[in-house]
């Protein structure tokens, strides 16, 4: 559509005719305006009536489309999406064996670590549009399960699908890492996180979790850690009784904040569910979002083209004078 930047320049419409009523200042009228734009055009008596006519309306053409140039018309086009810059993020979820471990709280049931972390990750994943995420589920090995991709709704299904000694029962965490590093080291991207999930140690793989760390520095790729598993839990005996136990007493909590330290992000501790949440709340916060869409409309400028008609209108309106008066 044809907007006017400055519409207000159309008020000056009747200053033409405003001018030509002024009083006259010791004999002279004040206003020489009496066709607008020129300042001096022949006496009336020195002009037929038909040209005088003529010069009349071709001024106050000329003094609308001069207006109109002073308006700054412009031509604005439909709206466009402008690009937006997410994060390349990607999840390393740990599948080895100790997930299996009922310590955990849903809905009010006791249900496993893999189960509980399905649920909480979904959500966080849900949330994250606009980014590139990626998913490594990794037990005696790591394995890419989905490549960066903006299709997250992909990418949850496929954590919802893994289950639990799916990559092995032993605890490849370096191994995790190094993929993770060797997956983001080809993004373009200035913002690369992995967010590594475990609940328990380094026990299998052929890079230490500390080497990997440091090639995820060296990468400019931020981790964040998460220890998940509970502190506490009651088991039965075997005579009997009861007897409390630590679930979690594999998790390497000195690595994993050293492996945090080392590229700038952050360790995380969760005992259940809420704690669990909170974490991923946490990192939205820490790794905000990718910005709401922006538009923008192209706008052309116009004004030459009522330019144009003015000076063509003040050439015909020169030689309308040369020929007729």
């Amino acid at each position: 559509m044809i907007q006017m930047l400055w519409p207000w320049v159309f008020m000056l419409v009747p200053l033409p005719f405003i001018m030509a009523k002024l009083p006259r200042v010791s004999g002279h009228q004040l206003s020489t305006i009496r066709y607008p734009i020129f300042a001096q055009l022949p006496a009336d008596q020195k002009s037929a009536s038909g040209a005088q006519s003529w010069l009349k309306i071709i001024s106050w053409l000329m003094w609308l489309a001069l207006l109109t140039a002073l308006a700054r018309p412009q031509w604005v086009g439909d709206a466009v999406a402008l690009p937006v810059e997410g994060r390349d993020l990607m999840l390393a979820i740990d599948l080895s064996g100790s997930m299996e471990q009922q310590d955990m709280q849903l809905n009010g049931q006791p249900v496993d670590r893999l189960t509980a972390l399905k649920d909480v990750a979904g959500n966080f994943i849900k949330r994250r549009q606009g980014d590139r995420l990626g998913l490594i589920l990794f037990g005696e090995k790591a394995y890419l399960q989905a490549p960066f991709t903006f299709d997250i709704l992909t990418v949850n299904r496929l954590l919802q699908e893994a289950v639990i000694g799916l990559a092995g029962k032993s605890t490849a965490i370096g191994d995790a890492v190094g993929l993770a590093v060797k997956k983001m080291r080809t993004m373009d991207s200035g913002n690369r996180v992995l967010i590594l999930l475990t609940d328990g140690a380094n026990t299998a793989g052929v890079i230490t979790p500390l080497k990997a760390a440091q090639l995820a520095k060296a990468e400019d790729v931020k981790i964040y850690t998460i220890g998940f598993g509970a502190d506490e839990m009651i088991v039965n005996s075997f005579f009997g009784g009861q007897r409390r136990i630590n679930p979690s007493s594999d998790l390497d909590e000195a690595t994993m904040t050293r492996i945090a330290e080392l590229t700038g992000g952050q360790y995380f501790r969760a005992t259940n569910t809420r704690e669990l949440e909170a974490i991923y709340d946490r990192l939205n916060e820490l790794e905000p979002l990718a910005e709401e869409d922006r538009f923008y409309r192209p706008t052309k400028a116009l004004y030459y083209w009522p330019m144009g008609v003015f000076m063509g209108l003040m050439l015909f309106s020169l030689w309308l004078q040369r020929r007729w008066l």
